[in-house]
């Protein structure tokens, strides 16, 4: 029976493999087909989009190249040579051989006709015809030319192979208006646009030029079409009526540039096109056409390569699929006997360590439950021995009674630091265990200031009058914003974190700087604390400043500053400043420090926190610290 159930096990796994090699075959053919289409489909748009941008550029510098030769006609036109009729002089000959010279590799006559419409001056190629003496009158250029004192660009025609074109200039003279005569340029239409790409090859890209009136002047694909009508029996025979080359061409001819995509049995092509302004009127288009062969050439082979490697890849893949399928099948018995054990173990040892983590929670709540038990019965205590030590202080006189009245100043202030330890032991434990609240309400920040400022000025003033020495004595100044800063806060905690941070400058004021700081600092006699209010309109907050000239901060507790315990003093735990960070912060501000630099040495520090500015009207709200 078991034999059996392997049987049908192996013949399943045989079956899967070959399903997941058929189909892992066939989604690689799907997705490899739909990648090189979206490649090729890309790479098409790309070489469209250039060759558009291609076709607009030839044409505009043909515009360009056909302007300078009406321009060096126009300024033969108005010489001091032509424009006085000296027609047959050696000085106007001398002249149209320098213009000449300019277009020569585009142009093969330059000639002048006089008012009779008689060659009179021809620069030509060496060798060439001149035409000098002959009458031209019976050329409808020339005609156009004369009745319509106008520049003319002619229709073409062949002479010796050669299809030609012609554009004239008339000479006018501008004072008395008198037709004196026209400049005249020949241009070789296969020669002029062959300047601007290929008009010879059809298997590379090439253009085809026409005249205003679809006459072909220059055809890469099949030249014995030059000086045929596009829409001629013979053009149209030889593009075998190709519906999309002749609505393309139509197009071009009305002045529309454009592409498109045609075959009549030469293989696919890419045509782009555009028309040739003269004067803003479309004289001449062209067309740059592309083999698609071409464009797909050079990725094809990429594509061929890639597919190869791919098919080696997924048949290598196979192959190790193959392999491993069959080593895990024979390894499967002594497989599944060990994920059983390891399972065993594993469910024991998640049973040990469930428990383990319950007692870490049980323990993790009896800590706290300890921590507020303590903290509470050290307030207990503390509250009648600092109420009976103030009332036998009173009691007592400055005589003989003197050394008692000192003891009970100790009594009284290691009291109340066992008042305030038990206070942020309290606040630590509200606030990591997120149960710190806060009652906020709108007030004038200048005035909790002012008020926490004045009961630390009360105790400084009073420490000093029972101290001998009058070094210990501190300044505070408190420089308050000009105008009323409302806040939206918890006038409680606000009032303890001002309270903490002016406590923490008074004590480092009161250190003596020495050798072994290791903060470099220089003599100051000066104890002054100065506590400023400011507003900052543009981020919409209130700023408080506490400036000290004491010893400053500790490089090594800088980083460390506002965490717990993070303290380096003779007195204090270091939790005073983490409390006004987390207070802080729940109301949404900032709190930092920074040592105060003054000639390169440490003058103390200042420790500076921001609240936002109120934006409502009065209201109690109850919220909760997250951290």
């Amino acid at each position: 029976m078991k034999r059996l159930f392997l049987g049908k096990v192996k013949q399943i796994g045989i079956v899967s493999i070959i399903s997941i090699v058929v189909l892992s075959y066939g989604l690689f053919f799907y997705v490899q087909g739909i990648t090189e289409n979206n490649v090729k489909n890309s790479l098409f748009e790309q070489q469209k989009d250039r060759q558009l941008e291609s076709v607009i550029g030839i044409s505009q510098n043909i515009e360009s190249d056909i302007d300078l030769m009406i321009l060096m006609l126009d300024g033969l036109a108005n010489s001091a040579y032509f424009q006085d009729a000296e027609l047959y002089s050696e000085q106007a000959k001398k002249l149209m051989e320098e213009k000449y010279q300019q277009f020569d590799t585009i142009v093969d006559r330059l000639f002048v006709l006089d008012k009779n419409d008689v060659v009179t001056l021809s620069i030509t190629q060496s060798g060439s015809e001149t035409f000098v003496g002959n009458d031209l009158s019976l050329r409808e250029w020339v005609s156009e030319t004369r009745n319509t004192l106008r520049p003319v660009f002619s229709n073409g025609f062949e002479r010796q192979g050669i299809y030609t074109i012609f554009i004239t200039y008339p000479i006018i003279n501008r004072d008395s208006k008198e037709y004196i005569g026209m400049v005249v340029t020949s241009i070789p239409t296969v020669k002029f646009f062959s300047h601007y790409g290929n008009v010879r090859d059809s298997n590379s890209p090439f253009l085809v030029a026409y005249d205003k009136n679809g006459i072909i002047l220059a055809d890469g694909a099949n030249d014995e079409l030059v000086g045929e009508s596009f829409f001629d029996v013979t053009t149209q025979e030889a593009i075998k009526s190709d519906p999309t080359l002749n609505s393309l061409t139509k197009s071009l001819l009305s002045g529309n540039a454009g592409y498109g995509v045609y075959d009549y049995g030469a293989g696919e092509r890419l045509v782009t096109q555009s028309a040739i302004f003269i004067d803003g009127v479309p004289s001449f288009s062209i067309q740059l056409v592309k083999p698609s062969s071409q464009i797909y050439s050079q990725i094809n082979q990429v594509l061929f390569t890639e597919r190869m490697k791919m098919l080696s890849l997924l048949g290598g893949t196979t192959a190790a699929v193959v392999v491993l399928i069959v080593f895990l099948i024979k390894w499967s018995s002594s497989l599944d006997i060990e994920v059983r054990r390891r399972t065993s173990e594993l469910n024991d040892s998640n049973e040990r360590l469930a428990l383990a983590i319950d007692r870490l929670k049980i323990q993790e709540k009896m800590q706290k439950e300890f921590i507020n038990v303590a903290a509470h019965e050290l307030r207990t205590p503390i509250q009648p021995i600092l109420g009976l030590s103030e009332i036998l202080r009173s009691r007592l006189t400055k005589g003989k009674e003197r050394q008692g009245h000192d003891l009970l100043d100790i009594i009284i202030r290691n009291a109340k630091r066992l008042q305030r330890l038990a206070e942020d032991i309290l606040d630590v434990t509200r606030i990591e265990s997120q149960s710190l609240k806060l009652k906020k309400e709108q007030f004038d920040l200048n005035q909790i200031v002012s008020q926490t400022v004045e009961d630390h000025r009360n105790q400084i003033s009073s420490s000093y009058q029972n101290s001998a020495n009058n070094d210990t004595h501190i300044s505070l100044v408190f420089v308050p914003a000009k105008d009323e800063i409302l806040i939206e806060a918890d006038k409680g905690r606000i009032s303890q974190v001002i309270s903490n941070l002016l406590s923490n400058a008074i004590k480092f004021t009161k250190l003596e700087k020495t050798e072994d700081t290791k903060i470099s600092t220089r003599e100051n006699n000066a104890k002054t604390i100065s506590i400023t209010v400011s507003r900052d309109d543009r981020q919409k907050e209130a700023v408080v400043s506490i400036r000290d000239s004491g010893i400053g901060i500790d490089s090594e507790i800088i980083p460390r500053l506002f965490s717990k315990f993070a303290s380096k003093s003779f007195e204090g735990t270091g939790l005073g400043l983490f409390i006004s960070k987390s207070i802080i912060e729940a109301h949404g501000g900032r709190i930092w420090a920074e040592n105060n630099e003054s000639n390169g040495y440490c003058d103390g520090a200042t420790f500076r926190f921001t609240l936002g500015l109120s934006q409502a009207k009065h209201q109690d709200i109850q919220t909760v610290i997250d951290n």
